[in-house]
């Protein structure tokens, strides 16, 4: 079982690689009396940083499906238009991403939560051993509902 605490942590020092101007470390100090999410003196973490070791990490490919139309509601949209005309020509992203090792071995259909993106499931069709192939399944955000609340303002 693998706990995850919230505290506050504070980057001090970056170090970049000379040749390319990346960064390669980053120095950090941490509180340990954050741990869990408050201090004694009442400040509270605010936000979490997940990260995956890039030594370790497994790439992936990532499908993130959105809404096939760009209207809620194609066929009631009133003025006539074909259907097709709604359709979203961004409903479908792939990406590169990276996961925990243990992913690599992802049974087809099982589903888990990245972390601040949503919930996703290895593909069926497309994983293989070593070369999981994720699709999004549900998004952490109601994106209706921003748009929704955008139109009305």
């Amino acid at each position: 079982m693998r706990l995850r605490y919230a505290c506050y942590i504070t980057c001090v020092e970056e170090v970049k690689d000379p040749a390319t101007g990346e960064i390669a470390e980053l120095h950090c100090t941490y509180d340990p009396q954050s741990r869990g999410g408050y201090t004694p003196d009442g400040r509270k973490v605010r936000g979490t940083v997940h990260w995956v070791s890039a030594r370790h990490a497994q790439e992936v490919e990532v499908r993130l499906y959105d809404r096939l139309f760009t209207v809620e509601a194609p066929a009631d949209a009133g003025d006539g238009r074909d259907f097709k005309e709604f359709l979203n020509p961004a409903s479908l992203e792939v990406v590169k991403g990276y996961v925990e090792p243990s992913l690599a071995a992802a049974a087809p259909g099982v589903r888990y939560q990245f972390e601040r993106v949503g919930y996703f499931c290895a593909d069926a069709g497309d994983s293989r051993p070593g070369r999981p192939v994720f699709n999004r399944i549900v998004t952490l955000k109601d994106s209706w509902a921003k748009l929704q609340k955008a139109q009305d303002e």
